[in-house]
């Protein structure tokens, strides 16, 4: 854009124009995510197949030597991303779990172990967040 904004109606005549395409003449909609306090996802796998727990690279790291056969998958997404290790935290405390991934960018938490103490990982976690710090929690689901 080489026009040269002098004036508050410049301004407020590009922002005017901005929505529009001159081609067209239909208006742009840009969606935005703001990161509120929340678990949008709280979800647990029972026994799957060895190629799931290779794809999501569980095996790799510290858990190299690790052996995922007959092992859950507790799955949690928050927002803010840094939360996650709060979420991790509660997990490894509350039941026998491993922490099969954690991206504090993200938000997204991976919690292995047996299904009855990855679901209880999840509902610890879930409650604490919902409880105490108030985030807006989803229910916890199980397949």
């Amino acid at each position: 854009m080489s026009d040269k904004i002098e004036t508050e109606l410049d301004v407020l005549s590009v922002f005017a124009r901005g929505n529009e395409s001159a081609s067209t003449g239909r208006r742009r909609v840009v969606n935005m995510t703001v990161a509120g306090r929340e678990i949008s996802l709280a979800h647990v796998i029972g026994v799957s197949e060895a190629s799931v727990y290779k794809n999501l690279g569980l095996d790799i790291g510290t858990n190299a030597d690790v052996d995922f056969t007959g092992m859950s998958i507790g799955t949690i997404n928050i927002t803010p991303p840094e939360s996650a290790v709060i979420g991790a935290d509660i997990g490894v405390k509350s039941a026998d779990v491993t922490i099969g991934f954690l991206d504090r960018f993200s938000g997204t938490l991976i919690l292995t172990g047996p299904r009855i103490e990855v679901r209880t990982a999840v509902e610890e976690i879930v409650t604490y967040f919902k409880e105490e710090l108030k985030y807006k929690t989803c229910p916890v689901t199980e397949r």
